[in-house]
């Protein structure tokens, strides 16, 4: 009768007691493997779970909630958990505590993460055709706009867009969608791409029948360009746009880095006025970063800055195109009266303003105010303006309104004005 009793239990279980633990067998090729001993059939899987009083546990409820507790407290509070419903209610409610105290971090690439690799890379070995210094700028600023886009869905590519500039002293704009501001950049780089001899991309487009042939030649303006492309487009720009655009920049790069850095001075035409190579692949990573940003208030998505050494060269080049600026607003009459008593011949040393621009991009230069061929003199300085770099890049881009801009001013009152307001007169469509 004894024995019996040993072999199968009373309640039919043949001897199986629920609260042993279940004997798991481990696999035999990964004990073996290692040279470890099998374990009996008979020894506990894992530590054994902590005894703990119901104060005891409720107390590590917190610091469960934190991943915080031991593996044997991980446990004991778990296995509490499934017979206690306060508990398990208060668990519940501090793991969704502890989730709003996480920062969700982003899925998005960080837009400089491909400039870092690539200055990595550089670092260990240079490129055996570099691209020149002046056209770094445009390289970056294209590819930072390209990762933008790189996840758009169509609602994104659609979004409205405002393109602002100033025209004479009045601000003005145009409406568009983000695909259309891609086709104005692919329109515009084309100045450069004919220049080089590469293809237009407005050759490849439709054209309407009551549009006139000089809107698509590449002495157009960038204006016209742009207006004639988007005409000639039979449905408004989609995300397909993205392909040429970004086969254009790789283009323009690949062609100025295989020729080398003499086409440096190549003259490249805007329709009513020319820049050198070096000059333009600046103006067009100036727009690029102008037009990124614009894209990105559309779809609430924050944009920073360029590099501060391709931000510096885009305020030079700013500064040195303000006396041919100031020179053309004195012919249309929109100067104030004391330019027009101080010509100076081109060379010698003339009125001047200081231009002082602060941040990581900024520097100082003296605009010659009498000539765009005087040359700017400390010793006939007459006002000085101070700005910081990005705001002085959005006045430049028609952004900033000249009297809105927050500027620090000092001297004639009326040279700062015609330094504003030439420096708004950059912008264009």
């Amino acid at each position: 009768m004894d024995g019996a009793g040993d072999a199968g239990g009373t309640d039919g279980t043949d001897g199986f007691d629920p609260q042993d633990p279940l004997p798991i067998p481990l696999p035999r090729a990964s004990v073996e493997d290692g040279g470890l001993p099998l374990p009996e059939p008979g020894d506990p899987i894992g530590p054994e779970p902590l005894r703990l009083e119901h104060p005891v546990l409720k107390s590590l409820l917190g610091a469960w909630a934190l991943a915080a507790c031991s593996a044997q407290e991980t446990a004991a509070v778990e296995e509490h958990l499934g017979d206690c419903g306060a508990c398990a209610d208060e668990a519940r409610r501090l793991r969704e505590a502890v989730g709003l105290l996480q920062r969700p971090e982003s899925l998005d690439l960080d837009p400089g993460l491909r400039t870092r690799v690539l200055d990595g890379c550089l670092d260990r070995r240079p490129p055996r055709i570099p691209v020149p210094s002046w056209a770094a700028s445009y390289d970056a600023e294209t590819a930072r706009l390209d990762a933008l886009l790189q996840d758009f869905g169509d609602a994104e590519w659609h979004a409205p867009v405002r393109l602002r500039w100033f025209r004479g002293e009045e601000p003005t704009s145009r409406r568009t969608t983000v695909a259309g501001v891609i086709t104005h950049l692919l329109a515009v780089d084309g100045l450069v791409a004919v220049a080089l001899g590469l293809d237009d991309p407005l050759s490849t487009g439709g054209k309407p029948e009551d549009e006139p042939d000089e809107a698509h030649a590449p002495t157009a303006t960038p204006s016209r360009r742009t207006e004639a492309f988007w005409a000639g487009s039979h449905y408004p720009p989609t995300r397909s746009v993205r392909g040429p655009w970004r086969e254009q920049t790789h283009a323009l790069v690949r062609t100025v880095s295989f020729t080398g850095g003499g086409l440096g001075r190549l003259p490249v035409s805007y329709g009513g006025f020319e820049l050198p190579l070096r000059d333009a692949m600046l103006d067009r990573a100036f727009e690029c970063w102008v037009h990124a940003e614009d894209i990105a208030e559309a779809v609430d998505y924050p944009y920073a800055p360029p590099a501060p050494r391709h931000l510096h060269g885009m305020i030079d080049l700013a500064a040195r195109m303000l006396p041919e600026t100031l020179a053309a607003r004195r012919r249309a009459g929109l100067a104030s009266r004391s330019h027009t008593r101080h010509l100076v011949t081109a060379g010698r040393p003339g009125r001047s303003l200081r231009l002082e621009i602060e941040g990581s991009g900024g520097g100082e230069w003296l605009i010659p105010l009498d000539s765009p061929g005087a040359v700017g003199s400390a010793d006939h300085e007459v006002a000085h303006v101070a700005l910081d770099d990005v705001e002085f890049c959005r006045l430049a881009a028609g952004h900033v309104a000249p009297a809105e801009a927050a500027a620090g001013q000092d001297g004639d009152r009326e040279a700062i004005r015609d330094v504003l307001f030439a420096a708004a007169a950059l912008s264009r469509m």
